[in-house]
């Protein structure tokens, strides 16, 4: 029957399992050896294990070469090196074209041919500068004419002054004789004076006649005539005196004020002569602008782009005619980084380069076995950002490495990735730095470095 068939296949568990070792005793509970690990699991536990004491290890003694990145692109180390826009020196039309796009030129090749609109715009220039030259001829010759008259007008002066001073001696002396004559005549009124008193008592007296007396009276009217005549003639000789000295300030005034007009005008001279020259200065670039209409190359390199049509474009003086690249260039890369970075880039740190177009491998922590990759040196940090809180560095190769790739590679605009090299640590502390968002490095001479070792200190 069907159940006793399946009575007769169940077996017993303590039949079917195992016998026990030697030595062992076999647990009183059977379903424990049922739950029992496996001998797999054992070996990846254990596997696991020495996994993880190798990474702790790994993590501690492992270096790690620490580094800033960028992104940035080859240039040349000089502005005469790198990239130029060759600019038309006059207005006018590009005549002829003497290069194409990618051509080879070497310094002093023609280039490019420039037209004014107005060909004879040249010769009209230089008729307007012989123009110029006899304005400024008569200029020159009219202040020189004006400094003569000048030194005739100073002389004048001096000789004018010279005589004035003289009548004014004269009228002095005058004044002097006028004096000696009123004390003459002041003595001889005072003599008459006397004379006639004593006349006049003896007279009373009758111890002399009246004759006498009239003749003593006579001689005093006389004196006394001589001192109002000798008075009148120093108030005159005093006014002449006065008229003299103004005669002298009027001269002197005068003189001087035609002095100063002529010099006046001798300035306005120079000041247009002066004008003139500048404008003859003016003129002679205006020529020696349209006396250059063949633009020639500056420097040996390549024509990279023609930026004019021939007779189909009206340029201004300065406007772009062509794009230069010079051909011998000192390789240096620009390189943008973020302004958090800037503080840890100096001059003269390592740098690691990957350029566009050059198969690399590269290791961040371990540049030692980067393959393709190229050493270079930190030659500037700009001051200043330049793009929106970036800084630009720029580096150069490094002459204790290998070259860099030559120019049919290393053209200016190749983009580049640039790693800038810091100091080494264990990649259990940068990992560490790295989860708690800490800088790479903080210089120990920073302010809050210092307090915070102060504080320590204490």
């Amino acid at each position: 029957m069907p159940t006793s068939v399946t009575t007769s296949t169940q077996q017993d568990p303590a039949v079917s399992r195992p016998p026990a070792p030697p030595g062992v005793l076999r647990s009183s509970l059977p379903a424990l050896d049922l739950v029992g690990s496996a001998q797999n699991a054992r070996v990846l536990a254990q596997i696991l294990a020495v996994l993880l004491i190798t990474t702790a290890v790994a993590l501690i003694f492992t270096p790690w070469q620490q580094s800033v990145s960028g992104n940035g692109e080859v240039s040349a180390l000089t502005p005469v090196e790198r990239t130029q826009t060759i600019s038309s020196p006059v207005e006018g039309r590009v005549l002829l074209w003497h290069v194409t796009e990618g051509s080879k030129v070497q310094k002093g090749d023609l280039i490019v041919e420039i037209q004014d609109n107005d060909p004879e715009i040249l010769t009209r220039i230089q008729n307007e500068r012989l123009l110029l030259v006899d304005r400024q001829n008569n200029v020159v010759a009219r202040a020189g004419s004006i400094s003569d008259q000048i030194a005739r007008l100073v002389e004048s002066r001096e000789n004018a002054i010279a005589a004035a001073t003289s009548r004014v001696q004269v009228t002095a002396d005058r004044v002097r004789q006028a004096e000696q004559s009123i004390t003459a005549a002041k003595e001889r009124l005072k003599f008459a004076t006397f004379n006639l008193d004593l006349r006049q008592k003896s007279f009373d007296r009758g111890l002399s006649a009246l004759r006498d007396v009239e003749l003593a009276r006579q001689e005093f009217n006389t004196a006394q005539a001589m001192v109002l005549q000798a008075e009148a003639a120093l108030s005159a000789a005093r006014n002449e005196r006065l008229a003299a000295e103004d005669d002298l300030r009027r001269i002197t005034n005068d003189a001087q004020a035609s002095i100063e007009s002529q010099r006046a005008n001798l300035n306005s001279a120079r000041a247009e002569a002066a004008s003139i020259g500048a404008e003859l200065q003016r003129t002679d670039s205006r020529i020696a602008r349209q006396s250059t209409q063949k633009i020639t190359a500056p420097r040996d390199g390549t024509i990279l782009r023609l930026l004019a049509q021939p007779d189909s474009e009206l340029m201004k003086s300065g406007d772009p005619v062509a794009t230069f690249v010079p051909d011998a260039y000192t390789p240096t890369v620009e390189v943008w980084l973020d302004g958090v970075d800037m503080p840890l880039v100096h001059p003269g740190d390592p740098v690691r380069l990957m350029f566009n177009g050059w198969p690399a491998i590269q290791f961040v922590g371990w540049p030692s076995v980067a393959v393709g990759t190229f050493g270079g040196r930190v030659q500037l940090v700009d001051a200043t950002d330049t793009r929106a809180g970036r800084f630009r560095i720029l580096v150069v190769p490094d002459p204790d490495d290998d070259p860099w790739p030559s120019a049919n590679y290393l053209r200016q605009g190749v983009q580049a990735k640039a790693w800038v090299l810091l100091r080494v640590v264990p990649l259990g502390w940068e990992l560490w730095r790295r989860f708690n968002g800490f800088p790479p490095i903080i210089a120990d001479d920073e302010p809050g470095i210092i307090k915070a070792k102060e504080r320590a200190g204490k």
